[in-house]
């Protein structure tokens, strides 16, 4: 057997670019994935897949392979958010600067990219391959197979094979494996606004456009053959408006002419996809060790979130970068140093992220209609042009940086505490633009230093 034959379980976005970093390290590597190979047949997402949402750490991680170029034509960048009311009025409220925008992009042309990408560079991919057993004591992997039951023994094993991942569930037969799982009570439905009869975006292309609703939400992102991917976030049960509650057609036009009737116009298509695609449920996973022996898990295998701050890609991606770079510091003779660095190294970020996915929902759902937090909005980013060093907004740490997850977290934790008593004073509304910012950084520099 070659020394360094390395397989990768999973051919999504993470697999697939971890597969690109290791051939790009002159590694032997072979991908295994439980699905059939989707380039052979017409691609459908099956109504289950929330665009992505590319930001600094995944342009970062698609950099340093050389992809950039390649990837740009099928992305789509968003400025902000465009969030819709229910008389059908909109409000801009930009991500970050001027020239700051998050890129939407579908999940299905780019996996194929990547995935071919990788085979380009060497790698063997292999389809209809499912991951029934891991022997983490001789690394043997046994695979269900449509020729039967195949057993392998590389030297490393990655598990990039998504949040119900096949390499966890063998580690969780482990002593002493810590696993924690929390679907929210909300599921999703993906649903499409298509372009217009004159092939034209039905709303602004460069914004993320969110219909808030308190307890539930619609969002859509544009696509490049302009239409929008629409993913409608409900209850699954036990309120006015939920999944359960919407048993025919009638219960459908009712929500939507009530709640979301701009976009309702825009949708002729609505009760067809409604019935047709799967509300889908949404999942946060954290466990620990990602090490066992010789394998290692990465992205949704290791840390599921929900989709709320845009990052479960990015961060993914953001893990093969870091995961590379500790190969090319510490080399391929010792992956069990290599992996145990890398978990020590990540966990606490990962572990900051996922909890500011379950924050962010409620913003999303809620604050963002709320007057108060658009001037909020507006006093933080004033803050940020007149001290870009001093007071970075928690979104554009977490977005438009690559300041560890866990250090933006802490820091926004802090900036919140201040700008809550900055809102605390009874007449912000009228008085937000004489406020003294030096002060409200003076009071930051104070709590840093507590």
């Amino acid at each position: 057997m070659k020394k360094n034959n390395i397989t990768v379980l999973g051919a999504g976005l993470i697999g697939s670019l971890m597969a690109i970093y290791l051939k790009r390290q002159g590694l032997d590597v072979s991908i295994y994935d439980k699905r059939p190979d989707k380039r052979k047949t017409p691609y459908f997402e099956g109504g289950r897949s929330i665009n992505m949402a590319l930001s600094h750490r995944g342009w970062k991680a698609l950099e340093q392979v050389g992809l950039k170029e390649k990837v740009l034509p099928l992305a789509i960048p968003m400025y902000g958010r465009r969030v819709h009311d229910e008389h059908g009025g909109t409000t801009f409220i930009p991500y970050g600067k001027a020239n700051q925008a998050i890129y939407s992009i579908s999940r299905g042309k780019f996996n194929q990219l990547l995935a071919e990408e990788a085979e380009r560079l060497g790698a063997n991919l292999h389809f209809e391959y499912k991951c029934v057993d891991v022997d983490f004591r001789s690394n043997e992997i046994t695979f269900e197979t449509p020729k039967g039951e195949e057993k392998l023994t590389p030297n490393v094993i990655i598990g990039a094979d998504g949040a119900y991942s096949s390499l966890r569930m063998a580690m969780q037969k482990q002593i002493r494996f810590n696993y924690k799982q929390e679907y929210i009570s909300h599921g999703y439905k993906e649903l499409t606004i298509p372009a217009t009869p004159e092939g034209e975006f039905a709303m602004d292309p460069n914004a993320l456009h969110i219909w808030p609703r308190g307890k539930f939400m619609l969002i859509a992102l544009p696509n490049p053959d302009k239409s929008f991917t629409c993913t409608l976030f409900l209850p699954f049960e036990g309120t006015k408006v939920c999944f359960d509650k919407i048993t025919d057609e009638d219960d459908l036009e009712t929500v939507f002419r009530a709640y979301f009737d701009d976009a309702f116009q825009l949708m002729p298509d609505l009760k067809t996809e409604f019935f047709k695609n799967p509300t889908a449920a949404l999942v946060n996973v954290e466990c620990y060790p990602w090490v066992q022996g010789n394998s290692l898990l990465i992205g949704d295998a290791s840390h599921a979130m929900v989709p709320f701050y845009g990052q479960g890609m990015n961060c993914g991606f953001e893990d093969c970068y870091i995961l590379n770079g500790l190969i090319e510091k510490l080399g391929t003779n010792a992956w069990d140093l290599v992996f145990e660095k890398f978990q020590k190294k990540r966990k606490i970020d990962t572990d900051a992220i996922c909890q500011l996915a379950m924050e962010n929902f409620v913003e999303m759902r809620d604050s963002v209609a709320d007057p108060k937090f658009l001037l909020r909005k507006k006093i933080e980013a004033k803050l940020h042009d007149l001290y870009p060093n001093d007071w970075i907004p928690l979104y554009s740490m977490v977005t438009f940086s690559d300041m560890s997850y866990a250090e933006a977290y802490a820091q926004g934790k802090l900036q919140e505490a201040i700008m809550d008593k900055v809102m605390a004073d009874p007449l912000i509304t009228e008085n937000w633009n004489k406020l003294d910012y030096e002060d409200i950084i003076n009071q930051m520099e104070i709590a840093k230093a507590v």
